[in-house]
């Protein structure tokens, strides 16, 4: 320890003598050392130098070490924001998300009755989607959302959730009450976003003729396909259908009048207890359809039935024998041709034979009949007498130029074409007089209708408003004035004392003719299964409105043994007419009961 003391003193004392160093001069032993080791020669102004830029070469590390440092951060910053900014304006790295995002952008025009009233709208709905690359169980996942959504397709939705893409739709179009309760579940990996969805006020009111879309918006039925077709798919495709570019779409049709008639056709459905029913009424004058309806129907909003075979829109895209109504036309065929008048007589007192079959008479009166007879008791045998004196081609002839042969052309998509025999015989054409082996639509058959009362001009149907010029101007003359008048005459007499009686309403003066077709059961026609419809216009010294209902397989009413159209068909039309005339603008004319047409012809 001494030794060691005596020269830790020595180096101390020789450090404070005569080697202690000048003010701004290194020690000697930190200078000598380095300078030796690098090969320089030492000397004091060499030592300071050296100090000097030693410190400013340290000083010019820090300070880039730093810059590049802020560099680093703004940059890395600089490229999130940009990512960020990048997802933002293209709505996500996935082709699915951005379908999605281009869904929402697509509007539709409102759809409006001819008043005014909304039967379609888009509304704001929001859609969940899931990011299952941001999902850590999708089991756990799924059992949660389908707490709220327990419609939900486990199977599709769980391969989706696995499937490790960056966006996935699970279910469009939900409530606000669900998107509450799942935003509260918490769940990781999922999303809401803000769609465009269609909303029908009147839910099934008018459904087959508004139609629906589907899940982004486009129009797949009905008038909303109409709309697409007629511009506003190029404008989605454009990017053009945005809310302020788009005027609202009027029809022609009435909702007051269509809500009374398809709540008749539902009273009729089940007092009747029919698998189905149907009606339409048709402004005569400028062939505008003011209502429409068939039952069973669908909920656009909710349409996950539409395509169930008995939501069959009956009304247009349906064809049947229509039955006796054909007999209008078979009738007014007669007189236009000029061979025949309401006075003219025809041989009824024994059944017509064509080979194996017999043509009889339902209430038959075994004598001869006056044309105006033929058509009151609804005789078979003197229809088919009246086209077998016009004949074959003649009477197919008379049957296309009133438009009951060919694909009706209106703007409703769902329109099927009549079906009639490939080759016309005889048997054929009788039959088809009154109303068997030809099929056609009941639409197709008010149209037609509509020319034997309006003055003999076939007017081409539309759900669009239409002026009277309009019509005037696409209309066609297809029959003589005085075979329209003599057939008002004959409609308002079948009302009065013929099998129309039970569609009279007081003050309206309604005419028509009913129609009893036996359908066809396992390859023949049954006696106990019906189609029947009545055939109606008002009021008849001046016809504005047709009115055409049919219901299918109806069963007697409680307490009758029948179930003919005239006890629930012609019933179904004065209900309608009853209820609705007075939104028709027909003011009921009591005037008119007290002086019977038939008193007027005979006056004639």
């Amino acid at each position: 320890m001494s030794g060691k003391s005596s020269w830790f003193r020595r180096k101390n004392k020789k450090s404070s003598s005569d080697d202690a160093p000048v003010l701004g001069q290194a020690p000697e032993f930190d200078s000598a050392a380095l300078e030796s080791e690098r090969g320089i020669a030492t000397s004091p102004l060499n030592d300071s130098v050296a100090f000097a830029g030693n410190r400013k070469k340290h000083g010019n590390r820090a300070r880039n070490r730093l810059i590049m440092a802020i560099s680093c951060f703004v940059g890395i910053y600089a490229v999130i924001g940009g990512r960020l900014v990048y997802y933002g304006m293209q709505g996500g790295d996935n082709e699915g998300y951005r379908a999605g995002a281009a869904s929402t952008l697509a509007a539709r025009p409102d759809i409006l009755d001819r008043n005014g009233e909304v039967l379609a709208t888009d509304i704001k709905t929001a859609s969940l989607y899931a990011e299952p690359k941001k999902i850590a169980d999708p089991d756990e996942t799924l059992e949660l959302l389908a707490t709220v959504l327990p419609n939900l397709d486990w199977e599709s939705t769980y391969r989706r959730l696995k499937s490790g893409a960056g966006f996935v739709w699970i279910q469009r179009g939900l409530t606000p009450r669900q998107q509450s309760q799942i935003m509260a579940l918490g769940v990781p990996g999922i999303g809401f976003r803000t769609e465009k969805s269609r909303f029908y006020p009147g839910g099934p009111t008018a459904s087959h003729i508004v139609g629906l879309v589907n899940i982004d918006n486009q129009g797949i039925a009905g008038m909303e396909k109409y709309i697409d077709s007629q511009g506003l798919s190029d404008l989605r495709m454009a990017g053009l259908a945005l809310p302020d570019n788009l005027e609202p779409f009027r029809l022609s049709i009435d909702l007051r009048v269509q809500h009374i008639m398809r709540d008749e056709l539902v009273r009729a459905v089940e007092k009747y207890r029919a698998i189905a029913a149907g009606a339409v009424v048709l402004n005569a004058k400028t062939g505008e359809v003011v209502a429409m309806a068939s039952v069973p129907d669908f909920d656009p909003n909710n349409p996950y039935n539409a395509l169930e075979k008995d939501r069959l829109n009956r009304m247009s895209a349906g064809t049947y024998e229509m039955g006796s109504t054909i007999k209008s036309f078979t009738t007014a065929m007669a007189l236009d041709s000029g061979k025949f008048n309401l006075e003219s007589k025809f041989d009824a007192t024994r059944p017509i034979t064509i080979g194996r079959q017999t043509i009889r008479d339902f209430h038959g009166k075994a004598r001869w009949l006056t044309l105006a007879e033929v058509f009151i008791y609804s005789s078979n045998i003197g229809s088919g007498k009246e086209v077998d004196a016009i004949g074959i081609e003649g009477h197919r002839e008379f049957l296309k130029r009133v438009g009951l042969l060919d694909r009706m052309q209106t703007e409703l998509p769902e329109v099927a074409r009549p079906v009639e025999p490939r080759v016309w015989k005889k048997v054929h054409s009788i039959t088809i007089s009154y109303g068997h082996g030809m099929m056609t639509t009941p639409l197709q058959t008010a149209v037609a209708a509509a020319a034997l009362v309006n003055g003999g001009k076939l007017i081409p149907p539309t759900f669009l408003p239409r002026t009277q010029d309009e019509a005037n101007a696409v209309a066609t003359q297809v029959l003589k004035p005085k075979t329209s008048d003599d057939m008002r005459y004959l409609y308002r007499l079948n009302s009065e004392i013929g099998s129309g009686r039970r569609a009279e309403v007081k003050g309206y003066r309604v005419g028509g003719k009913t129609g009893t077709a036996e359908k066809v059961i396992n390859g023949r026609y049954s006696k106990d299964v019906r189609f029947n419809a009545f055939l109606a216009a008002f009021p008849m010294d001046d016809p504005t409105y047709v009115v055409l209902t049919i219901i299918d397989e109806p069963k007697p009413e409680e307490g009758k043994l029948s179930a003919t159209a005239g006890l629930n068909a012609a019933p179904m039309v004065a209900n309608i007419i009853r209820r609705s005339a007075s939104f028709l603008g027909v003011s009921p004319d009591f005037a008119q009961d007290n002086a019977p047409i038939l008193a007027a012809y005979e006056n004639d």
